[in-house]
């Protein structure tokens, strides 16, 4: 075997390694997401007076009502994770939890460097599962492969 033929075959047995570490790592991605929105949800819904309190006269979501914010922020936190967990219109999912964690990052006007840090990680794994989508072990993949069927 020559040189070149070993490095590539080097070269083709880590892309395969780094292709089956890919869905592997997808879903990592996807759980911790769903994690992290799914407990700020529920923590929401389990003192929903302070959330419309914090809406009302901490946060400063632009454009729309607080209350109207706080519903709806507490709705996607609850229906994104899941969707994330199911594999199912995931990259819907990531997209909405990449601009309400924006959002939120951008509207709490005493938010410490360390929460500004946490919105950029979560913001970078969000837009990791966006781009390059759920993997294989996902609905939306047996969705598409049932579909091009």
């Amino acid at each position: 075997m020559s040189t070149t033929e070993t490095i590539a075959s080097f070269v083709s047995g880590g892309i395969r390694i780094i292709n089956q570490a890919q869905d592997g790592l997808s879903v990592v991605f996807r759980l911790a997401m769903a994690q992290v929105f799914w407990a700020a949800g529920m923590s929401k819904i389990a003192s929903w007076s302070s959330t419309l309190d914090l809406f009302a006269y901490e946060y400063a979501v632009p454009l729309i009502p607080s209350t109207m914010a706080a519903y709806m922020a507490t709705g996607a936190e609850l229906l994104f994770p899941v969707l994330l967990v199911l594999g199912l219109g995931t990259r819907v999912a990531a997209g909405g939890l990449f601009i309400l964690n924006a959002v939120a990052a951008i509207s709490y006007p005493d938010i410490s460097p360390a929460g500004m840090n946490d919105h950029y990680f979560w913001g970078a794994v969000l837009l990791s599962v966006f781009f390059y989508g759920p993997g294989r072990l996902s609905i939306d993949h047996f969705i598409a492969r049932k579909w091009k069927a």
